[in-house]
């Protein structure tokens, strides 16, 4: 395989104060006071050049009022992927897609389409992650009429972006801020997708932004679905980072699910992705750890197990997963890990000499 790897962005989000109901100051309150102008030039100026994009929530972080402030900021970074915010504005607590004022579902598209607007101009990408689409209780919602509105206001938005070529990436995750979040599985994204192209919408630019730790939460394999989707032309970018499975930490990139991480860089290279402008993003949210460093961490991770799995002998592991020999595919994984003839032979000497 060659030496490329796909250009990254980092979510400019992770610069913030980092706030948690148990600590709603967040654990960088400093950051509350600078704004997302310095967030923005922390990015830039520390990151370097291991830094090729950002990304921005719109409206609260990026929108019409700041945009040329941010793009004399970013200099050569360019801003890669706008993504619908309203999550987070108390006005949207039911919802904005699926909110029962049909004013508010409304004002929901047209606030999306401006975003697609937005993306349209700097030539960006629009995420739709919709955390605030769901319900906290049993009872407390019509799920078809939801489900219904849902397609209806997510599909108007991926028609304007259509005529203005932007291609639309929609995100899972299974709940937060929601509890029990509609689209909550990849299963359920192809779904969103499905239904839209049945109701007459083009669908050739709307793809699938997959958040490792939103498929770790769901127990959901990274490359085995990594894989399904290129397969199946959906997979348009990565959010990178891990965790625990348990809540969704965004926790440094390759910190946890180590090896499931070195298994979807070996997918995405089989792929090609990345060759076709598709990238890997870093959404992070470092609580107590410094947001340049826990950034420039994480990509040096991914780049080391991106070289990693492109050191496995192809050859080789095509051998052994055809015959769904695990010892010989992990007999290659390690020895592109390190785990050599010349590794072996020393720990053999080593327990000889006991």
């Amino acid at each position: 395989m060659s030496e490329f790897s796909p250009k990254n962005s980092v979510g400019i989000w992770g610069f913030g104060p980092t706030a948690t109901r148990f600590m709603p100051g967040g654990y960088h309150p400093e950051a509350k006071q600078e704004g997302v102008l310095e967030w923005t030039r922390k990015a830039v100026e520390g990151l370097g050049e291991l830094l090729d994009g950002l990304e921005f929530h719109y409206p609260g972080e990026c929108n019409e009022h700041n945009l040329e402030a941010i793009r004399r900021i970013l200099g050569d970074v360019d801003l890669y992927c706008l993504a619908l915010g309203l999550f987070s504005d108390p006005r949207y607590a039911h919802g904005s897609f699926i909110n029962p004022d049909p004013a508010i579902r409304e004002e929901t598209v047209k606030i999306a389409r401006d975003g697609v607007d937005l993306a349209a101009e700097v030539g960006a990408h629009f995420i739709i992650w919709p955390g605030g689409e769901g319900y906290n209780y049993p009872f407390q919602i019509d799920y078809v009429a939801s489900w219904s509105h849902f397609i209806d206001g997510v599909g108007q938005v991926v028609e304007h972006a259509h005529s203005k070529g932007v291609t639309v990436l929609l995100e899972h995750k299974n709940s937060e801020p929601a509890m029990r979040i509609l689209m909550r599985d990849i299963g359920m994204t192809i779904h969103v997708i499905r239904k839209i192209a049945e109701a007459g919408v083009p669908t050739d630019r709307l793809k699938i932004n997959m958040d490792w730790q939103h498929l770790i939460m769901n127990g959901e394999p990274l490359a085995e679905y990594a894989a399904l989707l290129a397969s199946e032309g959906l997979l348009g970018h990565h959010h990178a980072n891990s965790g625990w499975g348990s809540f969704d930490d965004d926790n440094m990139t390759g910190a946890m699910c180590f090896m499931e991480t070195l298994a979807l860089a070996r997918e995405l290279q089989l792929s090609g992705y990345g060759k076709g402008g598709e990238r890997v993003g870093f959404d992070l949210f470092p609580y107590t750890e410094d947001p340049v460093e826990a950034a420039g961490q994480s990509i040096l991770q991914w780049e080391f197990l991106w070289d990693a799995a492109r050191r496995i002998d192809g050859p080789k592991m095509t051998e052994a997963r055809s015959r769904r020999d695990a010892v010989a595919c992990y007999r290659e994984v390690y020895r592109a890990l390190g785990l050599d003839d010349d590794y072996i032979a020393a720990i053999r000497s080593r327990k000889a000499k006991r």
